[in-house]
């Protein structure tokens, strides 16, 4: 934490970077792994009947960091964003499609990085970090957490009796 203005104290920018890359690693890490592998996890709601509800929280998370980029950013941002975070494009790709310079550029992405890490990190009523937080390895009150993989469809086997021959 920093001093900051009006007697505010806030993080430094270092640190809302760092939470940036650390969920976009994340992000990368869903990515890759496809959607064959991901898991259902039950989990239990906190409310007045207090059920269970059924999640895949690695699409969840993929679709919770777009979505919260997608409101933070404003269109020209966004756009570099997607080019350079979500599809991969290195920064010189980045600078002849966006018709930019090399210093505009990084300091375009550390804005972002910036701007998205506190997003992630303050969005209500759940963050996106800490991470362990919104993938279930911390629950406050109940700490069991099911997790069950997808299998592949399956289709029930038709009965078939055994047939006896005769002579």
């Amino acid at each position: 934490m920093r001093p900051g203005r009006g007697e505010k104290d806030g993080p430094c920018n270092c640190v809302l970077r760092g939470i940036f890359r650390a969920c976009h690693a994340r992000f990368r890490e869903c990515v890759s792994k496809g959607s064959y592998v991901s898991r259902v996890s039950l989990e239990h709601c906190r409310g007045r009947d207090h059920r269970y509800m059924y999640s895949r929280k690695t699409e969840d998370y993929m679709a919770d960091f777009t979505l919260i980029s997608r409101r933070t950013l404003e269109d020209e941002d966004y756009k570099l964003f997607r080019y350079h975070f979500l599809l991969g494009a290195d920064w010189r790709l980045c600078c002849r499609f966006l018709k930019m310079d090399r210093g505009n550029f990084f300091h375009t992405v550390y804005r972002i990085e910036q701007k998205l890490g506190r997003a992630f990190r303050e969005v209500e009523p759940y963050g996106l970090y800490p991470l362990d937080e919104y993938f279930g390895g911390r629950v406050n009150e109940h700490p069991k957490v099911a997790v069950m993989p997808i299998r592949g469809e399956r289709r029930p086997r038709p009965l078939r009796p055994e047939v006896r021959k005769t002579a």
